[in-house]
């Protein structure tokens, strides 16, 4: 059985990445940095890489808020219409939308998995090298000839991969038990824990991974108060946020709601913080909405906030306690 290292970030697509990272930064807290911000003239799209932690030891996991550019993309000339592929699969209209969901692996499991597409003559796309991303981009559900995205695949779930070596990670976040953050502050971010992914039929999904990836859940739980099941994947970088994967039970409970309205797709960003209450009482003082729910079975039976998604342009975010 396959399992990939981590989840490279939890990303959205937005109309003004910098708007939604001066959003990102004076709402919740998450850290910002010049460098942090990407942008290619070969490859025409801006992203910033936000950390909750500096440390990508700490916190491996990125949000990144992103755009692509109308303009000529010598890098990835495919990738205007490989977008608009997925863009029908998700709905133009729907209020989060995914470029991708980046996993990321060891090249040699990469390249196993490349190959096991290969032979099975399963639909993938490979973007040629470059000297900006000099290293294999893997993307599930298309090909070069025929690019409106299939989840035949992937069961619906947007994936690419890249190879872990590129990113550069520390040593250190392959240490077990993972670095932590030394006398966090009461409030304080601490990692993003968990990035959920809404679709019509999760044993759909689960099987398509299982498939076509070797890739299993950790665990499927049914979760009677949140109105979903959940298939939780994980990762062998533990303190990567997982991917859960949620098929509602109910029509009317919010994911219900959320997927009926605007279809399968991204759904939570769920962030991880020292002393909930007083993340809470932070963002009262701030004069941000949100709900204080007291027990959410999604996190376990323990509180949970979920921010009013019009506090950040329709983007949902949730906050669970986590100790030091």
């Amino acid at each position: 059985m396959s399992k990939f290292e981590m989840l490279l970030s939890a990303d959205m697509m937005v109309p003004d990445p910098d708007a939604m990272t001066d959003l990102l930064v004076s709402k919740l807290g998450i850290h910002s940095h010049p460098k942090w911000r990407q942008a290619f003239d070969n490859h025409p799209y801006i992203a910033h890489f936000l950390r909750v932690q500096k440390s990508l030891a700490i916190a491996p996991t990125r949000i990144e808020p992103q755009v692509h550019l109308d303009r000529p993309n010598p890098g990835d000339p495919l990738f205007h219409d490989h977008l608009k592929g997925l863009e029908r699969f998700q709905g133009r209209h729907r209020p989060m939308l995914t470029h991708s969901v980046v996993l990321v692996a060891w090249r040699e499991k990469m390249e196993a998995l490349i190959e096991r597409l290969h032979d099975r003559k399963l639909r993938f796309r490979l973007a040629q090298r470059t000297p900006e991303m000099p290293f294999d981009r893997l993307w599930l559900g298309v090909t070069p000839e025929d690019l409106a995205y299939d989840p035949s695949v992937d069961g619906g779930l947007c994936i690419e991969f890249i190879p872990l070596e590129p990113t550069q990670m520390p040593a250190e976040v392959f240490d077990v038990p993972p670095p932590r953050v030394a006398n966090p502050a009461p409030g304080e971010l601490l990692r993003v824990t968990a990035r959920g992914f809404l679709v019509r039929d999760l044993d759909f999904t689960i099987g398509k991974l299982r498939d076509n990836l070797d890739w299993e859940p950790e665990q499927v739980d049914t979760l009677p108060g949140e109105g979903y099941r959940r298939a939780r994947m994980g990762f062998t970088i533990g303190h990567s946020a997982a991917l859960d994967i949620v098929e509602p039970t109910r029509w009317d409970s919010p994911a219900g709601l959320y997927l009926n309205s605007w279809g399968p797709g991204p759904y939570f960003i769920r962030l991880g913080a020292f002393d909930l209450a007083a993340k809470a009482d932070q963002l009262k003082e701030q004069g941000i909405a949100f709900q204080w729910v007291p027990e959410s079975d999604a996190v376990g039976g323990g509180p949970l906030i979920r921010i009013d998604p019009r506090e950040l342009d329709g983007q949902i975010f949730e906050i669970e306690g986590l100790a030091a």
